[in-house]
């Protein structure tokens, strides 16, 4: 078999043995080096000519891409890009200024240099900050890609009670990371949330926060489409004419400024308290959930 074939369905990296083993001669592997179709990276290990940088790095610490690196591969929500590289090692041998995971795989390599979709997550939730491992495994989630119990069965033990804690806040219907994030912190908040909410004469919203408050977030491809852009305005009116408030945030207002973001719901709902019934008190169903008449 012709040795960049071979190679290329590897993801453009493998190691020279597994070369061999998959049907090329060594005799092939020189012919292709000459006319320039793969590089021999180092002893032992070749690559397509072209191929990726971070693949051929990982193929160099004998390892495989894995965690926050190997996330945009997979197409996983991220809030911030891997800093430095994410390997998992099986042999002892780790790269400098790398971040090796050693948890056991539950399943065979994606390809080469890269980990499949449940070991990714998995070593996410062992090593990333809270949110940055929920938006991942989220997004995998509401995707099909993942069920949260098979990433639960593999994180038994005390050191694991962090990554059970995140798996406990995954949740059906988010769109994107933003309102991953947002029902996050609008619910540490205290606030009650209800996500994905159909209601008569307005149609889905984000959220509906206290029964009364509805929240609507505008990605980084927010709608400059002129016709999604009215009809988003008009359902905004027809909310208004209901006597429901309409907040409406941006990406850098969830990632970035949170906090800010917060302050401008709490006032509100602070203000429509005093109009609408809270979640303790009779009536309050009637309102999160009836037609608004």
């Amino acid at each position: 078999m012709d040795p960049a074939d071979i190679i290329t369905s590897a993801g453009g990296v493998l190691l020279t043995r597994d070369v061999l083993a998959r049907g090329s001669s060594e005799a092939g592997i020189r012919r292709a080096i000459r006319h320039g179709d793969v590089v021999r990276v180092e002893r032992g290990l070749l690559a397509v000519t072209g191929a990726d940088p971070e693949l051929v790095a990982a193929g160099r610490s004998r390892g495989l891409l894995t965690c926050a690196s190997a996330a945009p591969r997979f197409a996983l929500w991220q809030l911030r890009p891997a800093v430095q590289p994410h390997y998992w090692h099986s042999n002892g041998r780790a790269t400098a200024r790398c971040i090796s995971h050693r948890l056991a795989l539950t399943q065979p390599a994606f390809h080469g240099t890269l980990a499949a979709l449940p070991d990714v997550l998995l070593h996410g939730l062992l090593c990333l900050p809270p949110l940055e491992a929920l938006v991942m495994v989220e997004c995998a989630y509401n995707r099909g890609d993942i069920e949260p119990s098979f990433l639960r069965r593999h994180l038994a033990g005390n050191r694991c009670g962090k990554a059970r804690d995140v798996l406990a806040r995954v949740e059906r219907g988010a769109d994107s990371l933003l309102e991953t994030l947002a029902r996050v912190l609008f619910r540490d908040a205290g606030i009650a949330t209800e996500t994905q909410v159909w209601l008569d004469g307005i149609g889905m919203v984000d959220f509906l926060l206290e029964g009364f408050l509805i929240v609507e977030l505008d990605g980084i491809a927010f709608h400059l489409e002129p016709r999604q852009f009215k009809k988003d305005r008009r359902r905004d009116n027809s909310a208004t004419v209901r006597g429901l408030p309409v907040l409406r945030f941006f990406y850098d207002d969830v990632v970035h400024a949170p906090e800010s973001m917060l302050a401008q719901v709490r006032e509100v709902l602070a203000r429509g308290s005093l109009r609408w019934p809270q979640p303790d008190q009779p009536g309050y169903g009637a309102y999160s959930r009836l037609p608004w008449l």
